[in-house]
């Protein structure tokens, strides 16, 4: 068979099987679950890929499932992601009684990755490829719940926070070299995609300030105010903001979590969280230090203490351009569009943990259309079934069917042309140098 006929046999499976595309991501949106809970959103995925001809594993970063097809051809292997794990926003119509809601839009992502593995391994089409797929549905993204987490680390369920970090961990990439994915958000009239998405990474800080306690009326002189080194700690921050470059798209966020205890004694422990985002992963270590230098600051000028517990969130995403061409080119050809009906980058202060894997290897990451709304917000809604869960299911397949085509050589090119920032073993050990504890003294 030729590519075009392929990608045709694609298409018309995909068409055959809407209904239940459609309904497994109705099914995950009716019961959302935070990420590393996502047992029965897992079994809803396992059960769709059942019957799929392929390897089927669960429990591949403590939950989420996948199945592989074609191992034993020689060529590239590209993956399909869909993540699992759902937002908290109490006030949607649709939430649950935890608060729970896939107002980030990660069920469409399942149909679309579940729509694509229907088109690719239920026609057939795979036999004709040359290299192996994967249809992956992965946990934890959202990068919340962080107290349920830390007790999964503590028990030694899982390493990091992230799905695709503890995913890789577990040595899930090791035979990956390309992967695609795609996200909801809502555009406006005329625009039907975002093709190439580079995003902020950001680091986290734990921060308590130790001061001395005494009556804040008989004696403030003999204590030392930790709720005063934090707010000189902010102030400082605030000073450092005019140093970081526009194009750098710095943001540092914070939060007191806990800013003392009675109003009569002076604070002597003061914790804060701080967000430090940044484009790059070099403005990323540099605002960090600058952050680091102010909350040091803060202590000696008080003569208190400063425990900084540092480590990385995710870091930046810089997706593949040529894989965006090739997305885009489907689009254009499946729909008639035109330039004008796509948004080429979007530059995004915001983060994922696929960033972390676009270091590594080349990534898709799209924006469809077919929702409105915020995205983690009470107004996300699902707007159009058809653009939302089947279109980016027959794109992303049909990108996947080009990648592999003709002795795989799109794919072979695209992997050529890319440039790893790290490998797997540097990457890891670059997690595990930024987890580090500072603490500055200059209590007498």
């Amino acid at each position: 068979m030729n590519k075009r006929e392929l990608k045709e046999l694609c298409i018309k499976t995909i068409d055959e099987n809407r209904d239940e595309i459609i309904r497994i991501g109705n099914e995950i949106y009716k019961n959302p679950e935070l990420g590393y809970k996502e047992f029965k959103s897992t079994e809803i995925v396992k059960k769709a890929m059942e019957n799929l001809e392929g390897r089927l594993e669960t429990e591949i970063a403590y939950t989420g499932c996948k199945i592989v097809a074609n191992e034993e051809k020689q060529g590239p292997r590209v993956a399909i992601i869909g993540e699992l794990d759902s937002v908290i926003c109490a006030d949607h119509k649709d939430a649950n009684e935890l608060g729970n809601i896939h107002a980030c839009g990660h069920n469409v992502q399942i149909a679309n990755m579940i729509g694509a593995a229907f088109g690719i391994l239920k026609s057939g089409v795979f036999k004709h490829l040359d290299g192996s797929m994967e249809f992956i549905a992965i946990p934890a993204e959202e990068c919340v719940d962080y107290e349920y987490r830390a007790q999964l680390q503590k028990e030694n369920k899982i390493k990091y926070i992230g799905g695709k970090q503890e995913y890789l961990y577990r040595n899930g990439f090791d035979d990956t070299d390309i992967i695609l994915q795609c996200h909801m958000i809502g555009l406006e009239e005329g625009k039907e995609c975002i093709i190439n998405t580079d995003t902020n990474g950001f680091m986290t800080k734990m921060v308590t300030f130790i001061g001395k306690s005494s009556h804040a009326g008989f004696a403030p002189h003999e204590g030392i105010n930790a709720l005063n080194m934090a707010e000189l700690a902010m102030n400082n921050i605030n000073a450092q903001r005019e140093t970081f470059k526009d194009e750098d798209k710095v943001r540092v966020s914070m939060v007191i979590s806990n800013g003392g205890d009675l109003v009569n004694v002076v604070p002597s422990k003061v914790t804060m969280e701080i967000m430090v985002r940044a484009f790059s992963i070099d403005a990323m270590i540099d605002a960090n230090k600058k952050v680091n230098r102010a909350l040091q600051a803060a202590a000696l000028a008080l003569g208190g203490k400063v425990e900084i517990k540092d480590s990385i969130g995710y870091l930046p995403m810089k997706g593949d351009r040529n894989l965006g061409d090739i997305y885009k080119e489907n689009m254009m050809e499946y729909l008639n569009l035109t330039d004008d009906n796509f948004i080429m980058e979007y530059k995004t202060a915001g983060s994922t943990d696929l960033g972390d894997i676009s270091q590594i290897m080349p990534c898709l990451h799209i924006w469809s259309n077919g929702i409105t709304g915020g995205l983690h917000t009470e107004d996300y809604k699902m707007r159009d079934e058809e653009k939302a869960y089947i279109l980016p299911a027959k794109m992303l397949a049909l990108s996947l069917i080009d990648l592999l085509y003709d002795d795989a050589k799109q794919a072979k090119d695209v992997i050529k042309e890319f440039k790893p920032f790290f490998t797997k073993e540097e990457y890891l050990k670059f997690l595990e140098d930024y987890v580090a504890t500072h603490e500055f003294n200059y209590i007498d």
